[in-house]
C-alpha cells in the first residue's frame, strides 16, 4: 500500500480534504500535512519532508499545490506520485500581490470571521455560493489557521517562484485537476502544467470552482482513486 501525502491550500486546514481520506483510506495510509510552520513555501515544504513517510503519493490543492512543486525540487526521489488540485505552477503577477495584502490588512481591521464567510463568493462555483455547510466549512478552516496563519501564508504565497521551468523534470504518474469555473485559477494554467509535464492527466471537474475538494468531493475522489491505483 502506497502512504498519501495530502497538503491544504490558503486558509484551510486538514477539513480541506476530509471526503478524501474516507476515499483514499483503502489504498494506503493518509497524512494531512501541516502548512502551518515556515515563512516560505520552501520552508513550508521542508517541514513537511521532515515528517513524511520515506516515499509516498503526493497531492495538493491551491497553495497546497505551490507546496508539492516546492517539494518536487527538494526531494523528488520520494515522491511516488503526484497530484496537482486547482493550482497552478505560475507565481504571483503584481496585480495579484496588492489585492492579496489588501485582504490581510482588511482581516486585521474587521471581523475575521464575517471576512471569511463574505470571501467565499470569490472562491465558490455560484451554484455553490451560498450552501451553508460550505460556508461553516470554510469559516471553520480559516479560524482554525488564524489571522497571524493568514497573514504568514500569503506571504509565502507571493513569495514563490515561477515553477514552470521544472515541470518537465517531473517524472512521475501525474493528475492536474481542475474546476470548470474556478475563478482564482484560469484553465489555461491547468491546461499549461498538464502540457508541460511528461504522464500528466488533465481532469476537469464541472459545476466546480476553486474548492474543488469540497465542491464535487465524489468527482475528485474519483479522479484520485484512479490516480492512486493506476
Amino acid at each position: 500500500m502506497t502512504p498519501i501525502v495530502l497538503i491544504p491550500g490558503l486558509l484551510c486546514s486538514a477539513e480541506a480534504f476530509a471526503p478524501q481520506v474516507a476515499a483514499l483510506w483503502p489504498y494506503g495510509p493518509v497524512t494531512l500535512a501541516s502548512t502551518l510552520e515556515g515563512e516560505t513555501i520552501a520552508e513550508i515544504a521542508a517541514n513537511i519532508l521532515a515528517s513524511a513517510p520515506p516515499r509516498f503519493a503526493l497531492a495538493g490543492i491551491s497553495m497546497g499545490g505551490y507546496i508539492c512543486l516546492e517539494i518536487m525540487r527538494q526531494a523528488p526521489e520520494r515522491v511516488i506520485k503526484l497530484a496537482l488540485l486547482s493550482t497552478s505552477a505560475r507565481p504571483d503577477t503584481p496585480e495579484q500581490i496588492a489585492p492579496r495584502r489588501a485582504l490581510v490588512a482588511k482581516a486585521r481591521s474587521s471581523d475575521f470571521p464575517a471576512l471569511l464567510a463574505m470571501a467565499l463568493g470569490a472562491i465558490l462555483h455560484p451554484a455553490h455560493q451560498n450552501d451553508p455547510a460550505l460556508r461553516e466549512i470554510n469559516v471553520r478552516m480559516g479560524l482554525t489557521v488564524g489571522l497571524e496563519g493568514f497573514a504568514r501564508q500569503t506571504e509565502a504565497v507571493i513569495g514563490r517562484i515561477d515553477s514552470r521551468p521544472s515541470l518537465s523534470a517531473i517524472s512521475v504518474p501525474t493528475l492536474v485537476l481542475a474546476g470548470d469555473r474556478d475563478p482564482l485559477m484560469p484553465a489555461d494554467s491547468s491546461e499549461e502544467m498538464a502540457a508541460a509535464i511528461p504522464n500528466a492527466r488533465l481532469v476537469v471537474v464541472t459545476e466546480c470552482g476553486h474548492a474543488s475538494t469540497l465542491e464535487q468531493p465524489e468527482a475528485v475522489n474519483r479522479a484520485l482513486i484512479e490516480w492512486i491505483t493506476d
